[in-house]
């Protein structure tokens, strides 16, 4: 009986580690795999044009833009800078 026992518990070993390593290349394999599909379809990003603002939002940016120069938070030169950005010029 003994020696059956050892036989068994033996074998529950070699299958245990074998399971264990198999499991282990199965992951590696995969996250290669995984790094190599993602490398190869990564499409470029496409540059995306900005849309133009519309006119009740570069009113309301200007009117920040005025209340700012108002508190003296922006000096006159800023304020021409900003003003000038979001008009476009």
């Amino acid at each position: 009986m003994p020696r059956l026992l050892r036989m068994a518990a033996r074998t529950a070993v070699v299958a245990g580690t074998a399971t264990a390593v198999s499991g282990r290349v199965q992951h590696r394999q995969a996250a290669r795999w995984g790094a190599q599909e993602q490398a190869v379809e990564e499409p470029q990003p496409v540059p995306q044009q900005r849309s133009a603002p519309s006119t009740t939002d570069t009113l309301q940016q200007l009117k920040v833009l005025g209340d700012l120069k108002a508190q003296g938070v922006l000096t006159e030169d800023e304020f021409a800078t900003e003003k000038a950005k979001i008009l476009g010029g």
